[in-house]
């Protein structure tokens, strides 16, 4: 019996997460018939304004000019993250994005960077950094460059809402339909289970082949319907609450996101073109929900734009993303805190997944089975990222800061510290998200200090490293303040944008 073909797919849920995938399906999958269904009372949780530079090639894959993008979405450039007080108050450290020095030989540049500082002639690695550099300065690369096609790679903060209203004109001037309603109840397929159509309170009902999960934390689907089972990873990442508010534009435009340690968690600063993004991530245990809304109050750079809106979560991710004729995406898939920016990664990676194995007929078991263990690999892997910040800080006093010191790491985190304290060995394994050099400064930014180098890098003398260091340093402080002010590209960019529209 020749099995049926998938001729049709049902989106449960609008949101960032929803209309990427709908935006994507209707782009590179036009023989599909896809319908999203969501509710305007229904509300999304919007937070993830925050992105890594991949997001550029899903933007330039759907065809979304940059100037259009920045423009219908107040966006602002990103070259990296700020660190400030992860080890100590008054101290800060970038996650930039893009090169920190060059490797010579053999050799990455940490081992090279380790030796002159062993020596005493090496500056702190952000002179190392271009991205770091010009971010500090407000520069950014010039206008009009196609991904990947620069040499200061960068992302984006926008406001996620509007990114879903640009993803929907998108997504619907391909063909893609919207449905407005609730879910009722879903019906499935007696004989194996799948989900057939969503019944709706309206008396809707919506039938499809294949049916993807955007229905925020509650997995409507994936968890109530077809039993997903949850990796609960609070004892690890014991936060469990933000609060998010936004205030009027103050301080610098900076052209890289702030993450700020606090008593009990971390608040994060966004600037965008008409306000900034603010919240404070949180563990309930260690401080209260009033205590916290006045932290994050205090510490705004403009007026508040309206009362901190609470988000409750649990760390973790489903155990199965994809099961039967459903796949799970954005907050339905699980939740990482946003400390490096990955929730708007991990659902563009899973689109880009799914589309790579896309089914003719029903889904086969070994695809899936792949799909789900390759999404397991991709979220632990994320989730060991970020717990290295906490468990590697320096805050001396605090109880939720000492606690995270004592953790019992995952097995796969302790390796990797381990592999660098024994010789500056950074692996990148796989198809894991964050590379060596994003892990390179991390761990020195956090003062996690290897006991050696690799001793090829010694074969090279002593002026050699010296004029290495040199010229890479005076290179890139040549170069940044030869590029345009974060704020003159934005208004060039937006302008001719305009034009063209």
């Amino acid at each position: 019996m020749t099995a049926p073909k998938l001729r049709s797919v049902v989106i449960l849920g609008g949101g960032t997460a929803g209309w990427m995938a709908a935006a994507a399906l209707s782009r590179f999958a036009p023989h599909l018939a896809v319908t999203l269904v969501e509710s305007e009372a229904i509300g999304t949780v919007g937070v993830g304004e925050a992105t890594i530079p991949q997001i550029r090639l899903f933007n330039s894959a759907l065809g979304i000019d940059e100037g259009e993008f920045l423009r219908e979405t107040k966006g602002s450039f990103k070259l990296g993250i700020e660190f400030a007080g992860w080890t100590r108050e008054g101290e800060s450290y970038m996650h930039a994005f893009g090169a920190v020095g060059r490797p010579v030989g053999l050799l990455p540049f940490q081992h090279h960077w380790l030796r002159a500082s062993k020596l005493g002639f090496a500056g702190p690695l952000a002179r190392y950094s271009a991205n770091e550099q010009a971010a500090r300065a407000t520069r950014v690369p010039p206008a009009g460059r196609k991904p990947p096609a620069t040499d200061l790679p960068y992302a984006y903060h926008f406001d996620a809402s509007l990114y879903a209203a640009l993803l929907r004109r998108h997504a619907e001037g391909r063909g893609a339909t919207r449905v407005e309603g609730r879910v009722a109840s879903v019906v499935r397929d007696g004989e194996r289970g799948d989900i057939a159509a969503l019944h709706l309170e309206n008396g809707t009902e919506v039938a499809g082949d294949f049916f993807i999960d955007c229905s925020g934390f509650r997995g409507r689907l994936i968890e109530e319907e077809m039993r997903s089972g949850y990796d609960d990873w609070t004892h690890w990442l014991p936060c469990d609450r933000a609060l998010a508010v936004a205030c009027a534009s103050g301080g610098e435009f900076t052209p890289y996101t702030r993450s700020t340690a606090r008593q009990a968690g971390w608040q994060w600063r966004i600037p965008l073109q008409h306000r900034i993004g603010n919240g404070y991530v949180y563990a309930s245990a260690h401080i209260s929900d009033d205590e916290a809304a006045a932290m994050l109050m205090v510490h705004l750079d403009g007026a508040p734009q309206g009362d901190p809106r609470a988000i409750r979560f649990t760390t973790g991710k489903r155990r199965s993303h994809w099961r039967g004729n459903c796949l799970a995406l954005g907050l339905a898939a699980g939740f990482l805190e946003p400390l490096e920016s990955t929730s708007i990664h991990l659902t563009q990676s899973a689109i880009n997944r799914f589309l790579s194995v896309l089914p003719e007929g029903r889904p086969d078991h070994a695809i899936v089975d792949w799909f789900n263990a390759q999404a397991d690999f991709e979220w632990s892997r994320v989730r060991d990222f970020i717990i290295l910040h906490y468990w590697a800080n320096e805050r001396q006093g605090e109880t939720f800061w000492d606690g995270m010191r004592a953790l019992d790491l995952p097995a796969t985190l302790t390796e990797k510290i381990a592999a660098w304290k024994a010789g500056a060995f950074i692996h990148r394994e796989h198809e894991e998200l964050f590379t060596e050099v994003g892990w390179f400064q991390v761990l020195v930014g956090q003062h996690v200090q290897p006991h050696g180098y690799n001793p090829i890098a010694d074969a090279i003398p002593e002026h050699d490293l010296r004029r290495l260091l040199d010229e890479t340093e005076a290179a890139i402080s040549d170069s940044v303040p030869q590029m345009p002010v974060h704020a003159d590209v934005l208004r060039t960019i937006i302008t001719r944008a305009g034009i063209v529209s």
